[in-house]
């Protein structure tokens, strides 16, 4: 099974995909995890906004790498997992999966949880709005997906109705 998980930055993508990674070992299942972050170009063939690096625009990822690694670890793997901001973005990527997660959160749970993360230092406070203005563009579920299930990142999460999702035929 291939499962897609998209939405914006701080929404809750890594911790769904690391939690059902976790459920599916525990079916003796062998996940893995591909976060769409490590497909980035280098920094210098990544367009720029104001002459900081646009990390948000799809030509910062390489969706042929990354469709390439969903491709081979799902030869080997039981459950690929592929999570990021436009994980859902790119038609082709969205034909290898067989199930897809769509986390919400609100601008404001979004600014707050942003301001917040400073695993880079400080983001200007333009470059967040432009985070959430390139997710609005970009990060919406594209076309082609197979089921989609929507989740609220500021809730717990409905684990019953997520298991009972991927437990449905395609």
């Amino acid at each position: 099974m291939i499962i897609g998980i998209g939405g914006v930055s701080r929404s809750g993508k890594t911790s769904l995909a690391r939690r059902l990674a976790r459920h599916f070992r525990k079916q003796g299942l062998a996940p893995v995890i591909l976060h769409q972050d490590d497909f980035a170009f280098p920094e210098e063939a990544i367009p720029k906004t104001r002459g900081k690096v646009d990390w948000e625009h799809p030509e910062s990822i390489d969706f042929e790498r990354f469709r390439q690694a969903i491709t081979t670890h799902s030869k080997t793997a039981d459950i690929v997992i592929a999570e990021g901001l436009m994980a859902l973005y790119d038609g082709l990527c969205n034909a290898l999966f067989d199930k897809c997660f769509f986390v919400q959160i609100s601008k404001s749970t979004f600014l707050e949880r942003k301001v917040n993360d400073l695993r880079w230092g400080r983001e200007p406070d333009w470059y967040i709005e432009h985070i959430w203005e390139s997710f609005l563009r970009y990060g919406q579920p594209g076309p082609g997906l197979p089921g989609l299930y929507t989740l609220s990142g500021e809730k717990p999460v409905d684990w019953e109705g997520v298991v009972g999702f991927l437990g449905e035929t395609s």
